[in-house]
């Protein structure tokens, strides 16, 4: 059965918004980010999908793990962190719509955090906010084939990726089905299924924006609950997702140092370039800051330069 929702107008409005947003990526050569960038975005979508489910640490700190440094901070916490790494790391080895590879990225996620890691629930459970309950889950008895069936929608439906990957990460929270883990899990798998079709959705942090937008997110699952369609979710969701091309296409967020701007340019395969050029990949920088950029490169061996001025030419050795 396909699960219940609208496509609203606004809905449409933001598929609009994010199909162009997609394409300028591409067209920018933003899929080839360079390891750096790749890794600071990847930073970004651990601390803040953890950080959703209350985990203090710090970037730094996220940086330093995976570097195999030695950190200090609650137990707890850490391991949460080291999960989520090894986690990510493997994204391409799950399968989007099997059920087994979905608990094997639980058990992989929750691995020493819970018992039941990797392991659908057993017992009922109901979702708290402050002393009401939010959300009745469905009986436990009833979760492997609601999963089943949310599985073969994902595989068999001819609906947008977009708009699969929202209702997707709406149900799995609705059924709960597991004890703990359920938030991330959701977040991780939405990920997984954009993946399918946009690769860049495997560096884009748009956890980030959830986790400065907590309170709709929560009151966006709690509104779809109540009318019973996943709708207003998907329309959250996607407005999310808009915001974060929207981010990553600015270039102030996504390109933060003169390091990381020659790595990138470089990894155009650009043999031989002027500063205009150079000026043409990042346009809204200052031609003084080209130079700086560009002298610097020549210091690091990154190129060399020949002419003088404005007729200086660059080529990569």
């Amino acid at each position: 059965m396909k699960p219940p929702y609208d496509i609203s107008p606004k809905i449409l409005k933001l598929i609009t918004a994010i199909s162009e947003k997609i394409g300028e990526v591409n067209a920018n050569y933003l899929t080839k980010q360079s390891p750096q960038l790749r890794k600071q975005n990847r930073i970004k979508t651990i601390h803040s999908s953890l950080q959703i489910e209350g985990n203090t640490l710090t970037e730094e700190q996220i940086t330093a793990l995976i570097e195999n440094k030695r950190v200090i901070g609650p137990e707890k916490e850490v391991l949460e962190v080291l999960n989520a790494i090894r986690v990510y790391e493997k994204l391409e080895d799950y399968k989007l719509d099997s059920d087994k590879s979905f608990l094997k990225a639980h058990q992989e996620l929750m691995q020493g955090l819970i018992e039941s890691a990797g392991k659908y629930r057993k017992q009922g459970v109901g979702i708290m906010k402050g002393s009401k309950v939010e959300h009745i889950a469905p009986p436990y008895e009833n979760v492997p084939y609601l999963m089943k069936d949310l599985f073969e929608y994902v595989k068999d439906s001819e609906e947008l990726t977009l708009i699969k990957s929202c209702v997707f990460h709406y149900e799995m929270e609705f059924i709960h089905p597991f004890l703990d883990g359920n938030g991330r899990m959701g977040r991780l798998w939405q990920t997984l299924i954009l993946m399918s079709e946009y690769p860049v959705f495997e560096f884009l942090p748009f956890e980030t924006l959830i986790s400065q937008t907590q309170n709709e997110y929560y009151q966006a699952l709690a509104m779809s609950d109540k009318s019973g369609k996943s709708t207003l979710f998907i329309e959250y969701m996607l407005e999310v997702i808009d915001k974060s091309l929207g981010n990553l296409l600015n270039y102030n967020n996504r390109i933060l140092k003169d390091i990381d701007r020659l790595d990138y340019f470089l990894k155009l395969g650009i043999k031989e370039f002027t500063r205009k050029d150079y000026m043409n990949t990042f346009k809204d920088l200052s031609s003084a800051t080209a130079s700086r950029d560009l002298k610097k490169g020549v210091e690091l061996q990154l190129f060399e330069s020949s002419g003088t001025q404005n007729k200086t030419k660059y080529s990569v050795k």
